[in-house]
């Protein structure tokens, strides 16, 4: 066991800052609106589709998932098989549905269909869901950072504000387009991080890729499919939510869309979404695959869990405890340059993710809710400095929420993040899919009850099951807050019928 280096966790964290700063310069140079929101519609779609896969790994996959594997297994995969399905529902309905309208906002495709009130509910929605959830991502790379500082010396709240406040100066300027091209350095850097560390104890352990392969396959950590139904891990239920999952926080979901539609063409935009969809299964079982080895690695050469203070006195591990599974070994028993690639990976898995976020909801402040598209009042000036405030207002309200965290945290950060989106990424699933199935208009004015009332019928309706019935809904109960939306549209739907130019 070793102390990772302060000075070369500084080092590592200031040439990988110092490089996104560059292509950040490199791309938001003549910046303006349409490199802002779309980048001018010239991203190539295999640049995009490359660095959509770091995107949607993020942070909270290259901590949390390794370390599920202790309590969960494999019961992840059956979920990420479900991603495909739920790309294919974009590439075929979703994209088609975008590019016809030219839509810079995919939720202006709410007000065009049902009204001002159902579309400024659907922004809205979008806009808490991604603080939340960004939030939470940029708070699990602060929090590990701030655990490689020598304790005490500095306080967490100046680390997230330092963090916070880079990443801000890197994409108030070029938006999509440095994000897009940002991107593609977090998905190269997470995964060398975790095939140097699959390496590097495949040699400590003297396998072979067979030899590995063979190992987990043959421990308890290997199995995929959970067939009890009463678990939240069930195969069928994760498959289920796993392609929906994907319908709301990829191709609901502003900032990935954002992406989409700064490709050249429709075409180019559903090469890159069936691309990401096969690369997103093989990453995340390389993700599985490392949690496994870590946890065989441990067992062997570190005599278990005990030995790196991890162990829970009955075999079960808290969600902290396995959230610190990857950060440990990584810097402290493979060396340093796997502690090194640890970090640059942990750092490239943030940065990027939080500057898309902060680019998508400004994206959508700007156009849903300010009228970028709509309002002729507003020089090219005035609409470059609102959208500089509203971006530095969402990074200001993104360190404030992360020094929440901080404070709170007390549960696996991979299931608050979906159970976050389950609840608040439910109603849109609800709006757009009403929208797309039915050709019926609602009362406009009554949305905002549907979309608040679904996600506290689901909490009730979980709760109950949980408590007297010990059933779990587990990630499906964003299916759950979807089909009340839907009902509760149903309900509010006027008897005259909406004509689909």
């Amino acid at each position: 066991m070793h102390e990772f280096p302060l000075s070369w966790l500084l080092t590592a964290f200031t040439v990988y800052t110092a490089l996104l700063f560059f292509v950040s310069w490199l791309t938001s140079r003549k910046a303006d609106s349409g490199s802002y929101f779309l980048g001018n519609k010239k991203s190539p779609w295999f640049v995009v589709a490359y660095g959509m896969v770091g995107t949607s790994i993020s942070g909270v996959t290259f901590i949390s998932v390794p370390g599920n594997v202790l309590n969960q297994n494999f019961y992840y995969m059956p979920l990420v098989l479900g991603f495909v399905l739920g790309y294919i529902v974009i590439a075929q309905v979703l994209i088609p549905l975008y590019y016809k309208m030219n839509l810079t906002s995919i939720y202006s495709y709410l007000e065009n269909r049902f009204g001002f009130f159902t579309y400024k509910t659907g922004a809205t929605v979008f806009m808490v869901s991604r603080i939340l959830g960004a939030a939470v991502r940029i708070f699990v790379v602060v929090l590990v950072l701030h655990t490689f500082l020598p304790e005490g010396s500095v306080p967490f709240w100046l680390v997230a504000f330092v963090f916070m406040f880079l990443i801000f100066l890197y994409t108030f300027k070029g938006g999509v387009k440095t994000i897009i091209w940002t991107d593609v350095l977090q998905t190269t850097f997470m995964l060398l991080a975790v095939f140097l560390t699959i390496y590097t104890i495949a040699q400590q352990m003297d396998w072979g890729v067979k030899d590995m392969i063979s190992a987990v396959n043959a421990s308890e950590y290997s199995n995929w499919l959970d067939w009890e139904w009463s678990n939240g891990t069930n195969a069928i239920k994760q498959f289920i939510a796993g392609m929906f999952i994907t319908i709301v926080m990829t191709g609901l979901d502003q900032e990935m869309m954002q992406k989409n539609l700064s490709c050249k063409n429709i075409s180019e935009a559903k090469k890159n979404v069936y691309t990401t969809s096969i690369t997103i299964v093989v990453v995340n079982y390389f993700f599985l695959l490392l949690g496994a080895v870590l946890a065989l690695y441990v067992n062997s050469h570190l005599g278990g869990m005990e030995g790196i203070n991890l162990a829970d006195a009955e075999g079960v591990f808290t969600k902290a405890q396995t959230d610190k599974l990857f950060p440990t070994i990584a810097s402290q028993y493979l060396g340093l340059g796997v502690g090194l690639f640890f970090i640059v990976g942990l750092i490239s898995a943030s940065y990027p993710s939080a500057g898309g976020a902060l680019t998508s909801l400004t994206t959508s402040f700007c156009i849903d809710f300010v009228g970028f598209n709509k309002r002729s009042d507003l020089s090219e000036e005035r609409k470059t400095s609102i959208r500089k405030r509203a971006h530095a207002s969402f990074a200001v309200l993104f360190f404030i929420i992360i020094v929440i965290l901080n404070i709170v945290n007390n549960q696996a950060i991979i299931d608050l993040v979906y159970l976050l989106a389950a609840y608040t990424y439910g109603p849109l699933l609800g709006f757009f899919f009403f929208g797309l199935l039915t050709n019926y208009k609602v009362k406009d004015r009554f949305m905002p009850y549907v979309a608040l009332g679904s996600p506290i019928l689901c909490f009730i309706l979980d709760y109950v099951g949980n408590q007297f019935f010990g059933f779990g809904f587990g990630f499906t109960i964003l299916i759950v807050n979807g089909l009340f939306t839907f009902l509760g549209m149903f309900i509010f739907k006027e008897k005259e019928k909406f004509v689909k130019s």
